[in-house]
């Protein structure tokens, strides 16, 4: 395991009272995350900060949506370990074997069997708003955009929609 956090280096920093004017642009679009784990955190924002920089949106802000109730949008450190902490946190919070009303095929027709999934959902985030500034995404230091898989592994789709000045 590395021992690591990834840092949110901006190309610029951040100035203060920055104001901008010009055309408004709001572009929508759509992210295909493939997962491997039934219960996974992966770190997006080098992604995402790449698409907000193709967009050339200088000051605005970026929306980044799970189009899923049981996949999560957050943001928090992204280091291996806390990662692992974050999938064992909510393995522990929300117990797959305890007998959920949900996962009774006699009063659910859900065949999937993940109200694990969908409850762990309720203490995260479907999406997370983000400003821009300079062009890029306005993180702090240790902060990062990461999704979690609660009912994997799958395809999953998120939208990003990125709004502001050009």
């Amino acid at each position: 395991m590395t021992r690591s956090s990834s840092a949110t280096v901006r190309a610029e920093p951040v100035a203060p009272g920055v104001s901008a004017s010009g055309p408004l642009r709001v572009q929508a679009e759509t992210l295909p995350v493939t997962t491997d784990k039934n219960l996974q955190v992966l770190d997006l924002t080098d992604r995402v900060m790449a698409r907000v920089r193709e967009l050339a949106v200088t000051e605005g802000t970026a929306t980044l949506s799970s189009l899923h109730t049981t996949c999560a949008v957050t943001i928090n450190e992204s280091q291996t370990a806390l990662r692992e902490d974050m999938e064992q946190f909510l393995q522990h919070v929300v117990d797959p074997a305890t007998p959920w009303l949900h996962n009774d095929p006699t009063l659910s027709d859900c065949d999937r069997m993940n109200a694990a999934a969908h409850l762990r959902a309720l203490m995260l985030s479907h999406s997370v708003t983000v400003q821009i500034s300079g062009g890029e995404l306005v993180l702090g230091h240790w902060q990062r955009v990461l999704v979690a898989e609660l009912d994997g592994p799958r395809n999953r789709t998120l939208r990003l929609q990125v709004m502001g000045v050009a």
